[in-house]
């Protein structure tokens, strides 16, 4: 089987990765002219440390992972409200720390290179899709070279904005109906160059401050500080800067940030100068079906939680599992096979969805817990302060199921012959 993925970012390389233990050509399409390093810290939990252990990388994993302790949260004057340790016990859920902490571009590489060593796996770069006609004999692709090719099966693995995804529902024009950008939240990610000083911890900080803003810092690396910032799209310069214009988001944050506190100010001087700042407009993707015909999506492109949920990465590793483990069970044989490709693709859709309506659940709706959590008011954000204080007096963890989705209950990862470690 010829296999086409579209995007070389973590669900494209794990999905890579897979279908490299299977007698498949694989070719990932990349439009950026190398594997793309940047961005910020993300981590694994729940059942996507045990796809990872799956895979045979859990110790490269660990040689690559951050560094990160926990997470304090400080006030106006930097002063430490309350502190949450990470689970390094091996056991049980995570705290908002995992201990499977890594960057962004350290994983991607993991999957690449234990991918691209495959004599069945290719990748290229600085290509991308431009057409896709799907017929009896294969689908038949056209690059943006001009080049076609004929493939048994196209992948979108491009990310929330999948225009995969839009050609596969025959959806070119806008808005996409399956991206649902939640109303009201905005984020803006960057590094600054920051050396650690005499006293400075690993930890992640936490700063909430009115009008629904917040800062949080994270550290992999000595010599540069991860910035997170938070805010409301109801900001006036919010609403007004253009998707994709950097300067015009660099303005909007900057504009809305004005008198926030803290080290807001200094931070605000990292993101004008910053090379690698990147605005999210958070949302879900959610379709009827993840595949038509010869073309399927995985990871953000088919069932993006949004950062909300603190469950991308794994959903998307794991559901690159999942599509892979049906594929491998293409052929005629016991009745645990499958004997068309449309019948695995739909035992994917089958196995995982009930997986990712638990992620997705009520994320997006206004609820107590969401106004608690994005105070608008400087007493909302005094009060919350107060009760985070309250739990770290008493000892109590911020375990991921207070306000992630890993949690997920009644399901179990399958077990796929052709995918076991050797």
């Amino acid at each position: 089987m010829k296999v086409l993925i579209c995007g070389a970012g973590i669900s494209g390389t794990a999905l890579a990765f897979w279908l490299s233990k299977l007698q498949f050509q694989v070719t990932v399409l990349e439009r950026f002219p190398s594997l793309r390093m940047n961005g910020l810290q993300l981590d694994l939990r729940g059942h996507g440390i045990e796809v990872l252990k799956r895979m045979g990388l859990e110790a490269a994993f660990k040689d690559k992972a951050a560094p990160e302790q926990g997470m304090q949260v400080v006030n106006s004057a930097g002063k430490r409200l309350a502190y949450f340790a990470s689970n390094t016990s091996g056991e049980g859920k995570q705290n908002f720390t995992s201990e499977y902490e890594i960057m962004r571009g350290e994983l991607c590489r993991l999957f690449h290179e234990a991918s691209v060593s495959a004599e069945n796996v290719e990748y290229i770069f600085e290509m991308s899709i431009e057409q896709l006609r799907d017929g009896d004999d294969g689908i038949s692709v056209t690059f943006s070279n001009g080049e076609t090719a004929i493939f048994d099966l196209v992948v979108g693995a491009d990310g929330q904005w999948s225009r995969t995804r839009r050609m596969m529902i025959g959806s070119e024009t806008s808005p996409d109906p399956a991206l649902h950008v939640l109303p009201g939240m905005c984020a803006g990610y960057f590094t600054t160059p920051m050396p650690m000083q005499e006293g400075d911890t690993f930890d992640s900080t936490m700063y909430l401050a009115s009008h629904k803003r917040s800062v949080m810092t994270r550290r992999s690396d000595p010599r540069f500080l991860q910035v997170y910032m938070g805010c409301s799209t109801e900001e006036p310069a919010m609403k007004a800067a253009r998707r994709g214009d950097t300067q015009q988001e660099k303005a909007a944050f900057t504009a809305s940030y004005q008198g926030a506190g803290w080290r807001v100010p200094e931070f605000i001087d990292g993101m004008n100068a910053a090379d690698d700042f990147y605005c999210e407009r958070i949302g879900l993707v959610k379709l009827e079906a993840w595949h038509r015909g010869r073309i399927v999506v995985v990871g953000d492109a088919a069932y993006c939680p949004s950062v909300l949920t603190g469950m991308g990465t794994t959903c998307g590793v794991v559901g690159a599992y999942i599509l892979a483990g049906e594929l491998s069970r293409l052929g005629s044989g016991d009745g645990t096979r499958h004997a068309t490709l449309d019948e695995a693709l739909g035992a994917y859709e089958t196995c995982f969805r009930p997986f990712m309506e638990q992620v997705q659940h009520g994320v997006g709706e206004e609820s107590l817990l969401s106004k608690m959590l994005m105070p608008s008011s400087a007493l909302g954000v005094a009060a919350l302060n107060f009760f985070l204080r309250t739990m770290t007096f008493f000892g109590v963890q911020l375990s991921s199921s207070s306000f992630m989705k890993e949690g997920v209950q009644n399901w179990n990862l399958p077990q796929y012959k052709d995918l076991a470690l050797e």
